[in-house]
């Protein structure tokens, strides 16, 4: 994908107010690589209340050293949260570029969130 085209998609993608908006958009777009690993997503995604907050996870499985499939739960993001983060999530995880790199391509700064 082009830089150009990546700057447009994650444009787009910043507009929408949640997760499965974005998701179906990945889904829909034109780069067969960020359609098919989004598709792959779908219905992989779980909430959970956790320390009193909402949380949406990524849940999948994979095979371990010994052949069995072991499930994995990965914190994505808060219920109510800018779906850039989504956003910067989806694009680290699957084509490993930068929180930094992605928000930039929406003309936004990416702010490290604060540790507790």
């Amino acid at each position: 994908m082009e830089q150009q085209e990546f700057e447009t998609l994650v444009k787009a993608l910043s507009e929408k107010t949640s997760l499965p908006e974005a998701l179906e958009v990945l889904k829909a777009c034109e780069d067969e690589e960020v359609a098919a690993a989004a598709s792959a997503m779908t219905g992989q995604f779980a909430l959970a209340e956790v320390e009193g907050e909402n949380r949406v996870y990524h849940v999948f499985t994979e095979q371990n050293d010994s052949g069995e499939e072991e499930e994995f739960v990965e914190h994505v993001m808060n219920v109510g949260e800018d779906v850039m983060v989504f956003v910067a999530w989806f694009f680290y995880t699957q084509f490993e570029i930068t929180d930094r790199d992605t928000y930039a391509a929406a003309g936004r700064v990416f702010k490290k969130p604060k540790r507790r």
